[in-house]
Protein backbone atom coordinates (compact mmCIF):
# COMPACT_ATOMS: atom_id res chain seq x y z
CA UNK A 1 0.00 0.00 0.00
CA UNK A 2 2.82 2.39 0.92
CA UNK A 3 4.61 1.65 -2.37
CA UNK A 4 1.43 2.28 -4.36
CA UNK A 5 0.84 5.52 -2.44
CA UNK A 6 4.41 6.61 -3.07
CA UNK A 7 4.16 5.75 -6.78
CA UNK A 8 0.91 7.68 -7.03
CA UNK A 9 2.47 10.72 -5.36
CA UNK A 10 5.46 10.58 -7.73
CA UNK A 11 3.21 10.34 -10.79
CA UNK A 12 1.05 13.21 -9.51
CA UNK A 13 4.14 15.36 -8.82
CA UNK A 14 5.53 14.53 -12.26
CA UNK A 15 2.26 15.43 -14.04
CA UNK A 16 1.75 18.64 -12.07
CA UNK A 17 5.39 19.64 -12.40
CA UNK A 18 5.42 19.00 -16.14
CA UNK A 19 2.15 20.89 -16.56
CA UNK A 20 3.50 23.85 -14.58
CA UNK A 21 6.70 23.95 -16.63
CA UNK A 22 4.77 23.78 -19.91
CA UNK A 23 2.35 26.49 -18.75
CA UNK A 24 5.21 28.75 -17.60
CA UNK A 25 7.10 28.22 -20.86
CA UNK A 26 3.98 28.97 -22.87
CA UNK A 27 3.22 32.16 -20.94
CA UNK A 28 6.83 33.30 -21.24
CA UNK A 29 6.76 32.60 -24.98
CA UNK A 30 3.53 34.55 -25.45
CA UNK A 31 4.82 37.42 -23.32
CA UNK A 32 8.13 37.42 -25.21
CA UNK A 33 6.42 37.34 -28.57
CA UNK A 34 4.06 40.19 -27.72
CA UNK A 35 6.96 42.09 -26.21
CA UNK A 36 8.98 41.53 -29.38
CA UNK A 37 6.13 42.91 -31.52
CA UNK A 38 5.85 45.90 -29.18
CA UNK A 39 9.60 46.53 -29.24
CA UNK A 40 9.88 46.28 -33.02
CA UNK A 41 6.98 48.70 -33.45
CA UNK A 42 8.04 50.78 -30.44
CA UNK A 43 9.63 53.49 -32.56
CA UNK A 44 6.40 53.88 -34.52
CA UNK A 45 4.24 54.22 -31.37
CA UNK A 46 6.72 56.55 -29.71
CA UNK A 47 6.88 58.77 -32.78
CA UNK A 48 3.08 58.77 -33.13
CA UNK A 49 2.65 59.73 -29.47
CA UNK A 50 5.13 62.61 -29.81
CA UNK A 51 3.34 63.88 -32.93
CA UNK A 52 0.03 63.78 -31.04
CA UNK A 53 1.61 65.47 -28.02
CA UNK A 54 3.06 68.36 -30.06
CA UNK A 55 -0.11 68.64 -32.15
CA UNK A 56 -1.82 69.94 -29.02
CA UNK A 57 1.27 71.86 -27.87
CA UNK A 58 1.55 69.66 -24.80
CA UNK A 59 -1.73 70.99 -23.40
CA UNK A 60 -2.28 68.37 -20.74
CA UNK A 61 -5.97 68.96 -20.03
CA UNK A 62 -6.83 68.66 -23.73
CA UNK A 63 -4.72 65.51 -24.09
CA UNK A 64 -6.31 64.07 -20.95
CA UNK A 65 -9.85 64.74 -22.18
CA UNK A 66 -9.15 63.11 -25.53
CA UNK A 67 -7.44 60.09 -23.97
CA UNK A 68 -9.66 59.53 -20.93
CA UNK A 69 -13.03 60.63 -22.33
CA UNK A 70 -13.26 60.93 -26.11
CA UNK A 71 -11.45 57.77 -27.27
CA UNK A 72 -13.11 55.42 -24.71
CA UNK A 73 -16.52 56.94 -25.51
CA UNK A 74 -16.01 56.39 -29.22
CA UNK A 75 -15.03 52.77 -28.48
CA UNK A 76 -18.17 52.32 -26.33
CA UNK A 77 -20.68 53.83 -28.76
CA UNK A 78 -18.99 52.35 -31.83
CA UNK A 79 -19.19 48.83 -30.41
CA UNK A 80 -22.68 49.28 -29.00
CA UNK A 81 -23.89 50.95 -32.19
CA UNK A 82 -23.26 47.69 -34.05
CA UNK A 83 -25.01 45.71 -31.31
CA UNK A 84 -28.03 48.06 -31.29
CA UNK A 85 -28.52 47.57 -35.02
CA UNK A 86 -28.74 43.82 -34.38
CA UNK A 87 -31.02 44.36 -31.35
CA UNK A 88 -33.48 46.54 -33.28
CA UNK A 89 -33.47 44.92 -36.73
CA UNK A 90 -32.57 41.32 -35.93
CA UNK A 91 -29.80 41.59 -38.52
CA UNK A 92 -27.16 40.55 -39.25
CA UNK A 93 -28.11 37.01 -38.28
CA UNK A 94 -24.42 36.30 -37.69
CA UNK A 95 -24.86 38.23 -34.44
CA UNK A 96 -28.46 37.48 -33.46
CA UNK A 97 -28.13 33.70 -33.76
CA UNK A 98 -25.79 33.87 -30.76
CA UNK A 99 -28.46 35.32 -28.46
CA UNK A 100 -28.15 33.97 -24.90
CA UNK A 101 -31.72 34.34 -23.64
CA UNK A 102 -33.64 33.04 -26.63
CA UNK A 103 -36.82 34.93 -27.45
CA UNK A 104 -35.83 37.97 -25.32
CA UNK A 105 -35.24 41.37 -26.94
CA UNK A 106 -36.21 39.89 -30.30
CA UNK A 107 -36.44 42.71 -31.29
CA UNK A 108 -35.64 45.05 -28.41
CA UNK A 109 -38.39 47.48 -27.35
CA UNK A 110 -37.53 50.81 -28.99
CA UNK A 111 -38.97 52.90 -26.14
CA UNK A 112 -36.90 51.08 -23.53
CA UNK A 113 -33.84 51.32 -25.76
CA UNK A 114 -34.21 55.11 -26.07
CA UNK A 115 -34.52 55.37 -22.30
CA UNK A 116 -31.36 53.30 -21.86
CA UNK A 117 -29.45 55.49 -24.35
CA UNK A 118 -30.58 58.72 -22.65
CA UNK A 119 -29.56 57.40 -19.22
CA UNK A 120 -26.19 56.18 -20.51
CA UNK A 121 -25.47 59.58 -22.07
CA UNK A 122 -26.54 61.36 -18.87
CA UNK A 123 -24.19 59.21 -16.80
CA UNK A 124 -21.31 59.81 -19.18
CA UNK A 125 -21.73 63.59 -19.40
CA UNK A 126 -22.87 64.45 -15.88
CA UNK A 127 -21.17 61.77 -13.74
CA UNK A 128 -18.12 60.31 -15.50
CA UNK A 129 -16.94 63.53 -17.18
CA UNK A 130 -16.94 65.67 -14.01
CA UNK A 131 -15.08 62.84 -12.22
CA UNK A 132 -12.21 63.33 -14.67
CA UNK A 133 -11.47 66.76 -13.14
CA UNK A 134 -10.20 65.50 -9.76
CA UNK A 135 -8.58 62.56 -11.52
CA UNK A 136 -6.65 64.95 -13.77
CA UNK A 137 -5.17 66.83 -10.82
CA UNK A 138 -4.32 63.60 -9.00
CA UNK A 139 -2.53 62.33 -12.12
CA UNK A 140 -0.59 65.60 -12.48
CA UNK A 141 0.84 65.10 -8.99
CA UNK A 142 2.56 61.92 -10.16
CA UNK A 143 4.43 63.84 -12.84
CA UNK A 144 4.70 61.07 -15.47
CA UNK A 145 1.13 60.83 -16.78
CA UNK A 146 1.96 63.14 -19.66
CA UNK A 147 5.54 62.03 -20.11
CA UNK A 148 6.96 62.19 -23.62
CA UNK A 149 8.26 58.66 -23.15
CA UNK A 150 5.76 55.81 -23.40
CA UNK A 151 5.73 53.02 -20.78
CA UNK A 152 7.29 49.70 -21.72
CA UNK A 153 5.07 46.84 -22.85
CA UNK A 154 5.86 44.70 -19.80
CA UNK A 155 5.10 47.57 -17.42
CA UNK A 156 1.77 48.10 -19.17
CA UNK A 157 0.96 44.40 -18.61
CA UNK A 158 1.76 44.81 -14.90
CA UNK A 159 -0.50 47.88 -14.73
CA UNK A 160 -3.28 46.09 -16.58
CA UNK A 161 -3.15 43.21 -14.09
CA UNK A 162 -3.32 45.60 -11.13
CA UNK A 163 -6.15 47.62 -12.71
CA UNK A 164 -8.14 44.44 -13.25
CA UNK A 165 -7.62 43.22 -9.69
CA UNK A 166 -8.58 46.58 -8.17
CA UNK A 167 -11.68 46.76 -10.35
CA UNK A 168 -12.71 43.24 -9.32
CA UNK A 169 -12.45 44.08 -5.60
CA UNK A 170 -14.17 47.47 -5.75
CA UNK A 171 -16.90 46.41 -8.17
CA UNK A 172 -17.73 43.20 -6.31
CA UNK A 173 -18.21 44.84 -2.91
CA UNK A 174 -19.99 47.97 -4.13
CA UNK A 175 -22.21 45.73 -6.25
CA UNK A 176 -23.02 43.55 -3.23
CA UNK A 177 -23.71 46.76 -1.29
CA UNK A 178 -26.34 48.05 -3.71
CA UNK A 179 -28.05 44.66 -3.56
CA UNK A 180 -28.97 45.29 0.08
CA UNK A 181 -32.79 45.61 0.15
CA UNK A 182 -32.98 49.35 0.91
CA UNK A 183 -30.31 50.34 -1.62
CA UNK A 184 -31.62 47.90 -4.20
CA UNK A 185 -35.11 49.38 -4.03
CA UNK A 186 -33.98 52.98 -4.45
CA UNK A 187 -30.79 52.61 -6.52
CA UNK A 188 -29.86 49.28 -8.12
CA UNK A 189 -33.35 48.24 -9.21
CA UNK A 190 -33.03 50.61 -12.17
CA UNK A 191 -30.16 48.59 -13.64
CA UNK A 192 -32.06 45.34 -13.11
CA UNK A 193 -35.07 46.50 -15.09
CA UNK A 194 -33.28 44.63 -17.87
CA UNK A 195 -33.39 40.92 -16.95
CA UNK A 196 -32.08 40.22 -20.46
CA UNK A 197 -29.48 43.00 -20.85
CA UNK A 198 -28.09 44.59 -23.99
CA UNK A 199 -24.72 46.29 -24.40
CA UNK A 200 -25.71 49.89 -23.68
CA UNK A 201 -27.33 48.76 -20.40
CA UNK A 202 -23.81 48.36 -18.97
CA UNK A 203 -24.01 52.03 -17.88
CA UNK A 204 -27.80 52.23 -17.57
CA UNK A 205 -27.89 52.85 -13.83
CA UNK A 206 -28.84 55.25 -11.06
CA UNK A 207 -26.28 58.13 -10.99
CA UNK A 208 -25.02 57.14 -7.53
CA UNK A 209 -24.48 53.55 -8.65
CA UNK A 210 -22.74 54.73 -11.80
CA UNK A 211 -20.38 56.75 -9.62
CA UNK A 212 -19.66 54.02 -7.04
CA UNK A 213 -19.77 50.80 -9.07
CA UNK A 214 -19.02 51.82 -12.65
CA UNK A 215 -16.68 54.82 -12.49
CA UNK A 216 -14.57 54.60 -9.33
CA UNK A 217 -13.50 50.93 -9.72
CA UNK A 218 -12.12 51.70 -13.19
CA UNK A 219 -10.50 55.03 -12.24
CA UNK A 220 -8.84 53.93 -9.01
CA UNK A 221 -6.15 51.69 -10.51
CA UNK A 222 -4.60 54.33 -12.78
CA UNK A 223 -4.75 56.92 -9.96
CA UNK A 224 -2.90 54.59 -7.57
CA UNK A 225 -0.31 53.64 -10.20
CA UNK A 226 0.18 57.13 -11.60
CA UNK A 227 -0.24 55.73 -15.09
CA UNK A 228 0.61 57.29 -18.42
CA UNK A 229 -2.32 58.78 -20.35
CA UNK A 230 -1.83 56.19 -23.11
CA UNK A 231 -2.21 53.38 -20.55
CA UNK A 232 -5.32 55.11 -19.16
CA UNK A 233 -6.81 55.40 -22.65
CA UNK A 234 -6.22 51.72 -23.39
CA UNK A 235 -7.60 50.65 -19.98
CA UNK A 236 -10.73 52.82 -20.13
CA UNK A 237 -11.48 51.66 -23.69
CA UNK A 238 -10.93 48.02 -22.72
CA UNK A 239 -13.16 48.43 -19.64
CA UNK A 240 -15.94 49.93 -21.76
CA UNK A 241 -15.73 47.15 -24.34
CA UNK A 242 -15.58 44.29 -21.81
CA UNK A 243 -18.53 45.58 -19.77
CA UNK A 244 -20.49 45.98 -23.01
CA UNK A 245 -19.66 42.38 -23.95
CA UNK A 246 -20.76 41.12 -20.53
CA UNK A 247 -24.12 42.88 -20.97
CA UNK A 248 -24.62 42.45 -24.71
CA UNK A 249 -26.87 39.37 -24.57
CA UNK A 250 -24.91 37.57 -27.30
CA UNK A 251 -22.26 34.87 -26.78
CA UNK A 252 -20.21 35.71 -29.85
CA UNK A 253 -17.32 33.64 -31.23
CA UNK A 254 -13.78 34.44 -30.03
CA UNK A 255 -14.95 37.07 -27.50
CA UNK A 256 -15.04 36.74 -23.68
CA UNK A 257 -18.06 34.85 -22.39
CA UNK A 258 -20.95 37.06 -21.16
CA UNK A 259 -22.79 34.11 -19.56
CA UNK A 260 -21.58 34.98 -16.05
CA UNK A 261 -23.05 38.48 -15.84
CA UNK A 262 -26.04 37.64 -18.01
CA UNK A 263 -26.95 35.04 -15.38
CA UNK A 264 -26.72 37.75 -12.71
CA UNK A 265 -29.37 39.79 -14.55
CA UNK A 266 -31.52 36.70 -14.84
CA UNK A 267 -31.28 35.56 -11.18
CA UNK A 268 -30.14 38.76 -9.34
CA UNK A 269 -28.39 37.02 -6.38
CA UNK A 270 -25.50 35.28 -8.17
CA UNK A 271 -22.33 36.34 -10.02
CA UNK A 272 -21.66 39.81 -8.59
CA UNK A 273 -18.08 40.25 -9.78
CA UNK A 274 -16.22 40.69 -13.04
CA UNK A 275 -13.66 37.87 -13.03
CA UNK A 276 -15.55 35.55 -10.69
CA UNK A 277 -12.67 35.28 -8.19
CA UNK A 278 -14.54 36.89 -5.30
CA UNK A 279 -17.73 35.07 -6.23
CA UNK A 280 -15.80 31.84 -5.82
CA UNK A 281 -14.36 32.91 -2.46
CA UNK A 282 -17.74 34.10 -1.14
CA UNK A 283 -19.77 31.26 -2.64
CA UNK A 284 -21.94 33.57 -4.73
CA UNK A 285 -21.58 31.42 -7.82
CA UNK A 286 -22.81 28.07 -6.47
CA UNK A 287 -26.20 28.17 -8.21
CA UNK A 288 -24.57 29.37 -11.43
CA UNK A 289 -22.22 26.36 -11.40
CA UNK A 290 -25.20 24.01 -11.44
CA UNK A 291 -26.62 25.42 -14.67
CA UNK A 292 -26.14 24.98 -18.40
CA UNK A 293 -25.04 28.62 -18.48
CA UNK A 294 -21.95 27.59 -16.49
CA UNK A 295 -21.16 24.90 -19.07
CA UNK A 296 -21.44 27.58 -21.76
CA UNK A 297 -19.25 30.00 -19.82
CA UNK A 298 -16.18 29.75 -22.05
CA UNK A 299 -14.74 31.37 -25.13
CA UNK A 300 -16.61 30.09 -28.18
CA UNK A 301 -13.99 28.80 -30.63
CA UNK A 302 -16.38 27.69 -33.37
CA UNK A 303 -19.25 29.22 -35.33
CA UNK A 304 -21.89 26.95 -33.78
CA UNK A 305 -23.84 28.84 -31.08
CA UNK A 306 -23.41 27.35 -27.62
CA UNK A 307 -27.18 27.57 -27.17
CA UNK A 308 -27.31 24.83 -29.82
CA UNK A 309 -24.36 22.69 -28.72
CA UNK A 310 -25.22 23.04 -25.00
CA UNK A 311 -28.99 23.68 -24.96
CA UNK A 312 -31.08 24.21 -21.88
CA UNK A 313 -32.71 21.06 -20.48
CA UNK A 314 -36.34 20.78 -21.63
CA UNK A 315 -38.83 22.00 -19.04
CA UNK A 316 -40.77 19.31 -17.24
CA UNK A 317 -44.46 19.15 -18.05
CA UNK A 318 -46.63 20.24 -15.14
Amino acid sequence: QEEKLWDTMKITAYVLGTGLLVFTALMNSVSWYLGYIWDTSGHFWQTTWLKFYYLFDGKEWTIFLIGAALVPSLAFWGFNGILMVADVTGKPTFITRYRIQLGKNDPVDSKRLRQAIYTALYNQFFISLPMLVPMFYIMKRWGNTFSKELPTFHWFLVELSIFTLIEEILFYYTHRLVHLPLLYKHIHKKHHEWTAPIGVVSIYAHPLEHLLSNTLPVMTGPMIMGSHIVSITAWFSLAFITTSISHCGYHLPFLPSPEFHDFHHLKFNQCYGVLGLLDYLHGTDTVFKQTKAYERHKVLLSLTPLSESIPEAPKKAE
